[in-house]
C-alpha cells in the first residue's frame, strides 16, 4: 500500500506513514518535537498545527478536540482555521492508499522550548573519597626467565603500593591489557573502583584524568554534573528535557504507556539512554573530557524514573499496594545500560525509599544534612508528586501528596512549562486590578509558569479577585474580571501585549481549583507529618523547599496560598536541586554513599492514602491560605483587611 507523505512547515521536514500513526509521533519521526503535557491524549491542547493542504485525507475532528472547544484550551474559530492537535490527527484508513501528501504548519507556540532547567543546588563540603582511584606503576618486562603473564605483573606492581585483596578484572580490561602494557613500554595507569575490580588500565601515567558524572533523572528535565574526581570540582553541567515527555508528562502516564504497549518500556528506556548520552557528550565537550574518561557515573530520580532507567517493569508501581522492584542501591556496568562513557564503568543508582519516594528524596535527605541535624526540618521536592520530609538526627518521615502537574504549568488554561515567553513574577495592584508581570528571557507572554501562577493567584487573594473559597469574585466591576462561556476568568495580559497568536493570558476558574488542589495535597501531607511525630510550627527550624518549582517561586505568595505551614519566612530556604547534589555526594564520598543506603532503610514512608485524617485535612487546606485562619497567625492581619472576608466559611 502506498504512503502518504506528511511535509512540515516551515521545516521542510518530511515522512511518510501510514494510518496507525498520529501527526505528533510523525512529527517526532523527524525530530520535530511538539509540546504534549497530557502525553497524547487530547486533554491539554499543546500540539496545536495548521492543516495547510490534503485536510481530506485526515480523520474528521475528534470529540477530544471538541471537548477542548469547552473548556478554552481550544476553539472553534481555531479549529475553522484549519488546526489540529497533532495528537489526534491521523490518516483515514481508507484514504492511504491515494498516496500523495498532506502539508502541514507547525506554530512557533506548539514547540517544545528550551526549558529554564535548574542545575544549581546547596552544597556542602563532602570530604573526598571517592570509590574510584588510578594508580601509576611501572612493570617489569616479562623475559624468557620471567615470562610471567601480564595481569600477574599488574596486581604484583600494584601491592607494593596498596595490599589490595583479589583484584578483579573484567573480559573488557584483559581483551586490551597485552597491547596497553607494551604501548606504554610497561609503565601504565590502573583505574580500580571500590579496591575490589580493575576497570581501566591506560598507558602511560593518566593519574590527573580522573572524572565521574552525577545525575538527576527528573520527571520534566535531566541534569549531570562531570566532576573532577581527583578534587571533587564541577568541571562542567550537561542537561535537557526528560525525552520520555512525548509519552507522557507524568509517571502515572509513562507507567500506563509501558502497559498499554508491548514494546513501551524498550522504547522509553531507549530514548533516557539516548538522552544521557547526549548530556554525557555535552558535559565532556564543554570540558575537553574524554567520554573513556568517565569512570562512575550516580543516578538519582523517582522511583518510576529509576525504574525506567533500568528497564524495570514499573507496572505495580501504580498498583496497589504500590511495591518497587526493589530498595537497595545497585551497581551495574556502564555498557550493560548503552551508556557511552568507560565500558567498564560503574553506575550506582541510589537506593529508594517507596514507590512514590525515590532515590532522589534520598538525594535531598543526603545533600542537606537533615539526617544528621539536631535541629527539626521540613522539607519539600513538589513535582507533579510533592515529595515532603520531616526529621532530624533521631528519625525522619517521608509522604508523597499528588499534587499533579499544576505547578509545571500542566492543566491549566495558558500553563506551559519554564521556558522563555513564560510569565514568572506577577504583581497586581489591589486599588486599579493593574497586572505587571516579567517573562523569562523578557520575552513576550505565551503563557504562565508555575511560578508565575502562583504569584498570580496569591495577588489575586491579596486584591480580593479571589475569595477565600477560591471562587473568584463575580462582585468585582474591572475588565480584567469577566466570564467567558459561564466561567469566570481574570486577565493578566492583553492579546497586544503576548506573542502573535496567543490572545489573552488569563487565569480562569479552573486554573484557581487545580492549584487549590495541588497546594491542599502538599500543606495535608505537611501538616500530617507534623501531627504524627506531635510538633508544632515553632518546633521546626528550617524549611527547605528543593527543585525548580521550590527554587523559582516566591516564599510569600506561596505561604499566602498555603503551600507549607506558617513558619517565619527567615526560615524558609531554596536549596535547589539538592536531589542533584545528593548524587554528586555519592559520587565523591564513599561514605555518603554508605549513609543514603542507611536513610532508605531507617526513612519511615507515611501512605497518605490511608491515613484516616487525610481527608479533613485536605477539605481544610483548599482554602487560602486555610479554612482554620489561626493555622496561619502570620497571615490573619492582611486577611482581615481583604474586601469581603470573614471568619464565617462560605
Amino acid at each position: 500500500m502506498e504512503k502518504t507523505k506528511i511535509v512540515f512547515l516551515p521545516d521542510g521536514k518530511s515522512t511518510e506513514i501510514d494510518s496507525e500513526i498520529n501527526l505528533l509521533e510523525a512529527a517526532k519521526k523527524v525530530g520535530i518535537r511538539l509540546e504534549s503535557l497530557c502525553g497524547g491524549k487530547g486533554t491539554c491542547g499543546k500540539c496545536r498545527i495548521i492543516v495547510e493542504s490534503g485536510a481530506e485525507k485526515l480523520n474528521p475532528i475528534t470529540k477530544e478536540e471538541l471537548n477542548l472547544t469547552k473548556t478554552g484550551k481550544f476553539s472553534q474559530d481555531l479549529l475553522d482555521r484549519g488546526y489540529r492537535l497533532a495528537c489526534m490527527a491521523k490518516l483515514e484508513k481508507d484514504k492511504t492508499a491515494a498516496g500523495g501528501q498532506v502539508v502541514i504548519t507547525v506554530p512557533l507556540e506548539s514547540r517544545l522550548g528550551a526549558q529554564k532547567i535548574l542545575v544549581e543546588g546547596l552544597e556542602k563540603k563532602v570530604p573526598l573519597n571517592p570509590l574510584v582511584n588510578k594508580y601509576f606503576v611501572e612493570l617489569p618486562q616479562p623475559t624468557l626467565s620471567d615470562a610471567g603473564p601480564d595481569l600477574e605483573r599488574v596486581l604484583n606492581s600494584l601491592k607494593r603500593i596498596k595490599n589490595f585483596d583479589d583484584l578483579e578484572a573484567g573480559h573488557g580490561v584483559l581483551s586490551q591489557l597485552p597491547e596497553v602494557l607494551r604501548k606504554g613500554n610497561w609503565k601504565c595507569t590502573v583505574t580500580i573502583w571500590n579496591d575490589r575490580k580493575i576497570i581501566s588500565v591506560e598507558p602511560g601515567d593518566t593519574s590527573s584524568r580522573k572524572y565521574g558524572l552525577a545525575v538527576d533523572i527528573g520527571t520534566t528535565t535531566v541534569v549531570g554534573y562531570l566532576i573532577d574526581l581527583n578534587n571533587g570540582e564541577l568541571v562542567s553541567v550537561g542537561s535537557l528535557l526528560n525525552p520520555q515527555i512525548p509519552y507522557g508528562e507524568d509517571v502515572i502516564t509513562r507507567i500506563t504507556y509501558c502497559m498499554q504497549n508491548p514494546d513501551g518500556l524498550e522504547r522509553i528506556n531507549r530514548v533516557i539512554i539516548n538522552g544521557l548520552n547526549e548530556i554525557i557528550e555535552e558535559a565532556c565537550s564543554k570540558a575537553n573530557v574524554k567520554r573513556e574518561e568517565i569512570y562512575e557515573i550516580t543516578i538519582v530520580g523517582n522511583t518510576a524514573m529509576h525504574h525506567l532507567f533500568l528497564k524495570l517493569n514499573p507496572k505495580f508501581l501504580a498498583l496497589s499496594p504500590f511495591t518497587p522492584v526493589l530498595r537497595r542501591g545497585i551497581d551495574l556496568k556502564a555498557n550493560e545500560l548503552g551508556l557511552k562513557t568507560n565500558p567498564e564503568a560503574n553506575v550506582h543508582v541510589l537506593p529508594v525509599i517507596a514507590s512514590f519516594v525515590g532515590a532522589d528524596t534520598v538525594g535531598v535527605i543526603l545533600s542537606t544534612d537533615i539526617y544528621r541535624e539536631p535541629e527539626l526540618t521540613l522539607a519539600t521536592d513538589i513535582g507533579t508528586n510533592g515529595e515532603i520530609m520531616l526529621g532530624n538526627q533521631e528519625s525522619i518521615e517521608v509522604c508523597s501528596a499528588a499534587a499533579g502537574p499544576a505547578f509545571e504549568g500542566a492543566h491549566l488554561a495558558h500553563g506551559m512549562r519554564g521556558e522563555p515567553g513564560a510569565i514568572e513574577k506577577v504583581s497586581i495592584d489591589p486599588e486599579t486590578l493593574d497586572v505587571e508581570y516579567s517573562t523569562i528571557d523578557n520575552l513576550p507572554p505565551k503563557g504562565i509558569c508555575g511560578s508565575g501562577i502562583v504569584d498570580a493567584i496569591a495577588q489575586m487573594f491579596m486584591a480580593g479577585v479571589v475569595l477565600r473559597n477560591g471562587n473568584i469574585n463575580p462582585e468585582i466591576k474591572s475588565p480584567r474580571v469577566r466570564r467567558n462561556k459561564n466561567m469566570l476568568e481574570f486577565v493578566l495580559a492583553w492579546e497586544n501585549e503576548t506573542e502573535k497568536g496567543i490572545g489573552d493570558i488569563v487565569v480562569n476558574q479552573r486554573d484557581v481549583r487545580e492549584i487549590q488542589l495541588a497546594k491542599a495535597a502538599i500543606y495535608s501531607g505537611a501538616k500530617i507529618l507534623m501531627e504524627r511525630r506531635n510538633v508544632r510550627e515553632g518546633d521546626i527550624k528550617r524549611v527547605y523547599l528543593a527543585g525548580a518549582f521550590g527554587t523559582y517561586i516566591d516564599k510569600l505568595s506561596a505561604k499566602v496560598i498555603g503551600l507549607y505551614p506558617d513558619i517565619p519566612l527567615d526560615k524558609v530556604k531554596s536549596v535547589g536541586n539538592a536531589a542533584g547534589m545528593g548524587a554528586k555526594q555519592a559520587l565523591i564520598s564513599k561514605e555518603k554513599r554508605l549513609d543514603a543506603e542507611e536513610i532508605a532503610k531507617k526513612t519511615k514512608y507515611l501512605e497518605l492514602t490511608i491515613a484516616p485524617e487525610f481527608k479533613d485535612e485536605f477539605i481544610s487546606a483548599m482554602y487560602f491560605p486555610h479554612a482554620k485562619i489561626d493555622r496561619f497567625p502570620s497571615l490573619r492581619k492582611m486577611c482581615e483587611k481583604l474586601p469581603g472576608w470573614s471568619e464565617t466559611l462560605k
